[in-house]
């Protein structure tokens, strides 16, 4: 274990995003463990999901698919390895169930667990001082229901653990205990035909982590939790009785308050955000960066992605994740595949960077396992 970059890593966690070690303004979140892709579906087609077609983790993106779900009950298990090239026992995992109750309705819950690893602490002549496991985790619960047969809307209770102190070091940082709730919608519409094949739209949004913001230490200090709104689109193109092919397009921004580049008597650029609550940090988030709306549509990211299907039982899929320089420079592709037998689906992606900026899951597979059960539904 490389103890000094772990430490410094898990302390840092609370402050930043774990990708923007060199952009300019990016805004930064408490608990951004919230905000990690956790299935290898999605992480195959550029972590996008908010419009894909329901499958075991639609928790994290968008629970109002769960009222379209094809089988009666689902089950899926998560595991992505995370900074493979530094450690390895940093990772984040999960599971989630759903059921859908009937034609209409369906509830589901899930875990996400992210894992810091072991953190050996020792003094300066390196005596072992004793043993740290931080971690974060997320439960959450969702009911959806179907407002027409073509759309559904969902909402979502979650509780956030973000446990990041080191007490053996008499650290001043405290665990942070906090709920918030997500609200989506879906829409689905029937198979139609469009001459050479048939297709069938899809769309969705989700406002996530809708929450008050936190405190780590006893000064008093709040930040703000990652509010976050997807919306997306998508088509599938319905080839004959065993082709399929699916692209999608989705858009992500942070709902919470763009810091402030002025700098102080040091000549330095502190970080600053402007002292408001969380619901008015959600609406100032659209019209408060320091660079106007030219650097407001900066703060969107955007993300391709596709997926071939062949009979319900083999999937390719690819895609590509864009944001800009000044707001964190994560750019990279994504591949992946997938694999059904009977009612157990496996599925694995694989992310190359395409930016300057170090990406903690480059050269890091990632696994997803699913289980469908139950009754089926008629898929409109």
């Amino acid at each position: 274990m490389r103890k000094g970059i772990i430490l410094a890593l898990a302390i840092s966690l609370i402050f930043t995003k774990f990708y923007s070690q060199e952009a300019q303004n990016t805004i930064t979140t408490a608990a951004p463990f919230l905000l990690i892709a956790p299935d290898a579906r999605a992480g195959g087609m550029g972590d996008i999901g908010v419009a894909t077609s329901p499958d075991a983790n639609s928790q994290h993106w968008n629970a109002s698919k769960f009222a379209f779900m094809p089988s009666q009950f689902s089950v899926g298990i998560v595991y992505t390895p995370w900074l493979r090239e530094l450690t390895n026992d940093v990772f984040l995992g999960g599971f989630s169930f759903a059921n859908r109750i009937d034609d209409r309705s369906a509830w589901a819950t899930s875990l996400k667990y992210f894992n810091l690893g072991q953190i050996d602490l020792t003094d300066i002549n390196g005596a072992p001082e004793g043993t740290e496991k931080l971690n974060e985790f997320s439960l959450d619960a969702s009911y959806s229901l179907k407002l027409s047969e073509t759309y559904a809307m969902g909402v979502t209770m979650r509780y956030i653990r973000s446990d990041l102190g080191i007490e053996s070091a008499n650290s001043t940082i405290q665990p942070v205990n906090t709920f918030a709730v997500d609200i989506s919608g879906y829409f689905q519409s029937d198979e139609k035909n469009y001459g050479n094949f048939n297709g069938m739209w899809r769309g969705g949004y989700n406002i996530s982590n809708i929450g008050p913001k936190v405190s780590y230490t006893d000064d008093g200090l709040e930040n703000f939790i990652p509010t976050n709104l997807k919306i997306g689109g998508g088509f599938d193109f319905i080839l004959d009785t065993f082709n399929k092919v699916s692209v999608n397009l989705e858009f992500n921004k942070l709902l919470v308050p763009t810091p402030s580049i002025s700098v102080n008597d040091d000549g330095e650029a502190p970080y600053v955000q402007d002292d408001v609550g969380f619901v008015s940090g959600m609406f100032s988030s659209f019209g408060d960066a320091p660079g106007g709306f030219s650097e407001e549509l900066k703060e969107f990211t955007w993300a391709l992605g596709a997926e071939y299907m062949y009979d319900h039982s083999f999937a390719i899929r690819a895609g590509y994740f864009n944001e800009s320089d000044l707001k964190g420079a994560r750019k990279y592709f994504t591949l992946g595949s997938g694999f059904k037998f009977k009612s157990t689906r496996l599925d694995i992606s694989y992310l190359f960077n395409a930016s300057n900026i170090n990406n903690p899951l480059e050269n890091t597979l990632r696994f997803s396992l699913a289980f469908d059960f139950g009754e089926l539904f008629e898929i409109h």
